[in-house]
């Protein structure tokens, strides 16, 4: 390995090829060229912050210098190393196996931006797969990406996708019936792609997978790499991690504090659109509190708290409502990393904080959501029953707000007229029962819990004896749950239902409309009707990216037509203006979001 400037700071580089790389956290690499490459589509926006104006964009050369057939002038192309824990487990190292660093962009309002491609290329790190993308999951990304910057979620930024003649084959479903897929590249942004796992390169042996980091006991790489953080994206927190020769823990516990609240205010506003990751290992958190590394993502239609986006996880484990507290563990681990230079007790002090730091973002983005200008003790039982309703009468997320948003409740509030609106939001009892699926009967679901009550019987050991045939404890409850709950639709008819519906929303509308009448006086202002509207408007998104509407994009784009990927762009960089085309902003009954990208 060798040293090499990378940024003004310095970091380990090796020229190792293949295998561990120890005591480095970048290896140097080559993109693999690829053969015709066009462009799908490109944000303008994204590409401005790299000083890019549009006419370069639409050069006959710029596919090539976006994919990497073309090396762009200064590039140091770099692969980054990394670990994780992946599903709670350790998984030892993993590393950028389709992604590189390309270099990076001081720009005239002199911002520092990373440039990155995925898809480019094998990698040291990309044992046996190919370090290819395909167009599927690349135009998924970058759409993502770019509607998650402008609902106001803090995220990476996609500059450009570019897709290739040549082709990698992959077995889309998992049923061995592999296709040939045309490999894609996109350009990928942010101040920085470093992660959680970035620091877990010096983990010890792992007591359950008995896996370890590559860089182990090289705790002077940890303190570069925390004086570079703090340098290059924490200049504003006071003092610096090496002062005459001697760490500063203060200032790193200053540090490991904002990057635990960034990350809190992130997910409380995944929370709050609907939004669920799918894959929150430790290397897929950003420590910028940035939505990093968009795979099996999906935003929620039908209101589920076990709502699942990620077809690998029989579990669980990275469920909607699941977020949270997972963020928290793995904000947790990173602390666990940190710990080898600071006392950890320390940085325990601040993760205890991490509950109150996610309510108060939270709390204040569903006020915004609900056009309440003050707070009241009472309002997180209002949010909690607002979502108890939405999941009993299988309302969709995102058009429950803006409902709300359209009906009066000022002047000439009439209750049934709201009621009958929610309601048209509601599902039926035929659709209600298509989104409940399962995976086992009923009958397999009481002899598999039968079987885990009694190996656990006497023991406080969290002991699954069903691991050894694939099957996680959590999916068989869940799927008993929605057994019991089709039983309670069997014996219900369609009117009931749509009894029960009513019902439901006009038990919550009326403890919404007091909280109205109490926020109303408490609010001071002759303009709250305008001023409520105003804040409601900017935060309840008429369009987000539903699964069959980016489908759509994908199997045009598939065969060559890319102006519905391009038009899809446009609508997401104005996701709270009505598109012209209704079907942007309808959901699609009966989708669970639930898929598996590669």
């Amino acid at each position: 390995g060798r040293w090499f400037q990378r940024s003004g700071g310095e970091a380990v580089v090796s020229t190792q090829s293949t295998g561990q790389v120890k005591e480095a956290c970048f290896s140097r690499v080559d993109p693999t060229p690829l053969a015709s490459p066009s462009t799908v589509v490109y944000s303008t926006s994204a590409m401005r912050l790299l000083d890019l104006p549009e006419s370069e964009l639409k050069r006959d050369n710029f596919p090539s210098y976006l994919c990497g057939s073309t090396k762009i002038p200064g590039a140091e192309y770099a692969a980054h190393c990394y670990c994780g824990h992946q599903f709670g487990y350790f998984s030892g190292q993993l590393g950028d196996g389709a992604t590189m660093y390309v270099g990076e962009v001081i720009n005239e309002a002199n911002q520092r931006w990373e440039i990155q491609f995925k898809g480019a290329g094998k990698t040291p790190f990309s044992r046996s797969a190919d370090g290819r993308k395909v167009l599927r999951s690349s135009l998924r990304e970058f759409l993502c990406s770019e509607a998650m910057h402008h609902l106001g979620v803090p995220t990476t930024r996609a500059g450009s996708c570019v897709v290739s003649t040549d082709t990698v084959v992959r077995d889309v479903l998992y049923d061995g019936h592999p296709i040939n897929e045309k490999c894609t590249v996109i350009l990928r942004i942010a101040p920085t792609f470093l992660r959680f796992g970035s620091f877990e390169i010096f983990k010890s042996i792992d007591r359950l997978t008995s896996r370890y980091g590559p860089s182990v006991g090289k705790t002077e790489i940890l303190k570069q790499m925390l004086t570079y953080i703090k340098t290059r994206f924490y200049p504003e927190l006071p003092g610096q991690v090496l002062e005459e020769g001697a760490l500063r823990e203060e200032v790193i516990v200053d540090m490991y504090r904002e990057i635990m609240e960034r990350t809190a205010k992130l997910v409380a506003h995944w929370q709050t659109v609907g939004f669920c990751h799918g894959v929150l290992n430790t290397d897929n958190m950003s420590i910028m509190g940035l939505t990093i590394d968009y795979g099996p993502y999906g935003f929620m239609e039908t209101f589920d708290p076990g709502f699942i986006c990620n077809g690998s996880d029989k579990g669980g484990r990275y469920s909607y409502e699941a977020q949270p507290a997972i963020c928290k563990w793995n904000v947790g681990k990173l602390g666990e990393m940190w710990a080898l230079v600071v006392p950890k007790e320390k940085l325990d002090a601040v993760l205890e904080s991490w509950d109150q730091a996610y309510k108060k973002e939270y709390e204040g983005i569903m006020r915004n959501k609900l056009g309440l200008l003050t707070s009241e003790p009472s309002d997180s039982e209002l949010f909690s029953k607002l979502f108890e309703t939405m999941r009993d009468t299988h309302s969709d997320f995102t058009t429950t707000f803006l409902l709300l948003q359209q009906s009066d409740f000022i002047e000439g509030f009439l209750e049934e007229d709201v009621v009958e609106r929610m309601t048209t939001n509601t599902l039926s009892l035929e659709d209600a029962k298509k989104t409940l699926k399962t995976t086992y009967s009923k009958s397999d679901c009481l002899a598999l819990m039968k079987v885990v009550k009694q190996f656990s019987s006497g023991s406080s050991s969290a002991f699954n004896p069903l691991a050894m045939y694939g099957i996680e404890i959590e999916s068989v409850i869940r799927d008993f749950e929605i057994h019991q709950s089709l039983e309670k639709f069997d014996k219900m008819s369609a009117e009931d239902r749509n009894t029960q519906c009513r019902d439901k929303w006009r038990e919550w509308l009326i403890l919404y409309k007091a909280r109205i009448d109490l926020d109303t006086q408490n609010s001071g202002t002759t303009e709250y009707k305008e001023m409520r509207s105003k804040v409601q408007k900017n935060s309840n998104p008429v369009v987000i990216p539903r699964n069959h509407i980016l489908q759509r994009a994908i199997d045009r784009a598939e065969i060559g037509d890319y102006s519905l990927a391009r038009r899809l762009l446009e609508v997401f960089e104005q996701p709270y203006e009505v598109p012209a085309e209704q079907w942007l902003a309808e959901r699609d009954i009966g989708d669970k979001g639930a898929c598996t990208v590669t």
